[in-house]
């Protein structure tokens, strides 16, 4: 299985950047994994809200495969524990799931179609993080459930 992680916006931001990295490097040796980065649209400050959405949105379909596991993060998603994911992760390498996708979304969300193609909406927190923060912990903790899927010492419980 193959993980990808998809956001939408700039590069990473110098201040994230190494963590990410880090991290990225980390969970490759469990599976393949590759970010992609999808540009925000140009001209956004013409745009209304649901008009970036919708635009954002066309992109993200277009690049997913048929048969890609979606998992949009979202506010209003499930909440799951890092045991959880971990768990989830195992289901879906079971399922033989051949691209299992994370994608964050935009700074007003995702477009409705985009949601509804997803297999899975997740919450990583009630809390809200900026937008950069949200690449370093879900890098984090998809190599922190790996580690656990192994049974390595990097989670304590």
């Amino acid at each position: 299985m193959k993980i990808q992680i998809w956001t939408i916006g700039k590069n990473h931001e110098a201040y994230v950047k190494a963590g990410i990295e880090d991290f990225t490097n980390r969970l490759s040796r469990y599976f393949p994994v590759s970010w992609n980065i999808i540009p925000v649209p140009k001209n956004t400050g013409m745009l209304s809200e649901a008009d970036l959405r919708k635009a954002e949105g066309k992109v993200v379909l277009e690049w997913l495969g048929k048969d890609d596991f979606l998992v949009v993060l979202d506010e209003r998603g499930h909440s799951m524990g890092s045991e959880q994911l971990a768990a989830f992760i195992q289901s879906r390498a079971n399922e033989s799931v051949k691209q299992l996708v994370f994608l964050i979304g935009g700074a007003y969300g995702l477009d409705k179609p985009v949601l509804q193609k997803a297999r899975y909406t997740w919450s990583l927190s009630a809390l809200t993080f900026p937008h950069q923060l949200v690449r370093l912990i879900l890098a984090e903790q998809l190599y922190r459930a790996c580690t656990i899927l192994r049974n390595e010492k990097y989670h304590h419980r």
